[in-house]
C-alpha cells in the first residue's frame, strides 16, 4: 500500500534530521504514522468536514506555532486549493536550514487508474515546486517511490519516473543579513615593536 511505503520513508529521512521538532500534517487520521516517530513532534490531520486540522491539537491556518518552531516538516497529499496558504505557513515555522518533505500522487504513473476513480485529484510537482521557492523554500530533490510498471503489465524495473508516488525534499534557506565585502588591505604606517 502506498501509506506504508511512504511511512517507511519518510519516517527514515524524520531520522536523518538530529535536531527536534518535528511537525507531520496528513490528509487523514488513517495517514498519521503509528506509532509517533521519535523525538518532539506534533501530528496532524485535514477535518473530515471543511478546512482545518486536528490531531495532538485543533487549529486552522495560521497554526498556533512561533516562527521557525520545528526543524522538520512532512506533508502528505495536501489538497491543491490550500497548498499555497500551506506552504507559507510552514515556511513561516519551519526554522533556517530546516527539512520539508512532501507527497505528491503521480499524475504520469499508470496507478492513477487506483486513485482517480475516487475523485482524488492530486496537486502537480510543477507547482509544488513554484509555490515552494516562492515561500524561499529550495527544492533540493524529487524523488519518484512506489512499484514500477513494464511493457507487460507486471512489475518491472524501468521507467522509475512512472511510480506511483512522488517525493519532494525542499530546505528553508535564508539570506545572511550583512553581504559579503571586499577585504581592505592592512598597512601598518610605523613600525612595530615585536
Amino acid at each position: 500500500m502506498i501509506r506504508d511505503l511512504e511511512h517507511q520513508y519518510l519516517l527514515g529521512r524524520l531520522r536523518s534530521v538530529p535536531a527536534q521538532p518535528w511537525l507531520w500534517l496528513a490528509p487523514s487520521a488513517a495517514w498519521l504514522p503509528e506509532p509517533a516517530p521519535a523525538g518532539r513532534g506534533i501530528r496532524l490531520h485535514q477535518k473530515a468536514q471543511g478546512k482545518g486540522w486536528q490531531g495532538e491539537l485543533r487549529c486552522g491556518l495560521p497554526l498556533p506555532l512561533p516562527a521557525e518552531a520545528v526543524n522538520a516538516i512532512v506533508i502528505q497529499h495536501a489538497a491543491p486549493d490550500d497548498l499555497d496558504m500551506l506552504l507559507a505557513e510552514c515556511a513561516r515555522v519551519l526554522m533556517p536550514g530546516g527539512r520539508l518533505w512532501m507527497t505528491v500522487l503521480n499524475r504520469y504513473s499508470p496507478y492513477r487508474a487506483h486513485w482517480q476513480w475516487q475523485g482524488a485529484q492530486p496537486a502537480s510537482v510543477a507547482r509544488s515546486r513554484v509555490l515552494m521557492k516562492r515561500q524561499g523554500l529550495r527544492c533540493q530533490s524529487i524523488g519518484h517511490h512506489g512499484p514500477l510498471w513494464s511493457q507487460t503489465g507486471a512489475a518491472g524495473t524501468s521507467l522509475p519516473a512512472l511510480r506511483a508516488l512522488c517525493v519532494l525534499e525542499a530546505e528553508k534557506r535564508t539570506e545572511a543579513l550583512i553581504g559579503p565585502m571586499k577585504a581592505s588591505q592592512v598597512g601598518w604606517r610605523r613600525p612595530m615593536a615585536t
